[in-house]
């Protein structure tokens, strides 16, 4: 590969992917991922095996959460916030946190490797849908999530009043997960 499409984060694993975009009088065309060389960056095969759409409005957070797969994102419209922790226990890097801003005018991916969880939070007033590529298939029994306002985060969330379901107001905060990181 001549040139690289990715670029890393704080986190090791969690790129940021950014392809080239043609515009014409049309529109644009752009290939948002290719496989063969998300692997190269990876290190790793990525077999996508579900493929998800999500829906969110104005002002929603959809908090902190981290399935046992890999996670290719992929914002459509609107402005997204999200907000990446690591919660790989045996990393140096456990309990850091990034935060990204993608927009509809600039088109990026975003991949995440098992043990990052991620949140996404809508800016503005346009809604986000984004579409994700997952592989493994989603059962619910594997999932973890993270208080999305947890204070030994330090999020800076970009809302104020954000709509947030019953389930995230009350996920554990990161000490509840791993308290013998925090002795």
């Amino acid at each position: 590969m001549a040139e690289s499409y990715w670029k890393e984060t704080t986190i090791p694993g969690l790129l940021v992917i950014e392809r080239p975009t043609f515009r014409d009088e049309r529109g644009f065309f752009r290939e948002a991922m290719r496989r063969d060389e998300l692997e190269e960056a990876i290190g790793h095969p990525f077999l996508p095996l579900q493929w998800n759409h999500s829906y969110s409005k104005p002002r929603v957070i959809r908090a902190l959460h981290a399935e046992n797969w890999n996670k290719l994102v992929y914002p459509v419209t609107g402005t997204m916030f999200a907000a990446l922790v690591d919660i790989r226990p045996e990393r140096s890097t456990f309990g850091t946190v990034a935060t990204l801003e993608f927009q509809e005018e600039y088109p990026q991916a975003l991949f995440i490797p098992k043990g990052v969880a991620n949140s996404i939070c809508v800016k503005g007033n346009v809604p986000v849908h984004y579409l994700y590529l997952v592989d493994a298939y989603y059962d619910g029994s594997d999932t973890r999530a993270i208080a999305w306002d947890d204070p030994d985060l330090k999020i800076s969330w970009p809302v104020a009043e954000p709509v947030i379901s019953e389930r995230d107001r009350n996920n554990p905060r990161l000490r509840e997960l791993f308290p013998e990181k925090f002795s």
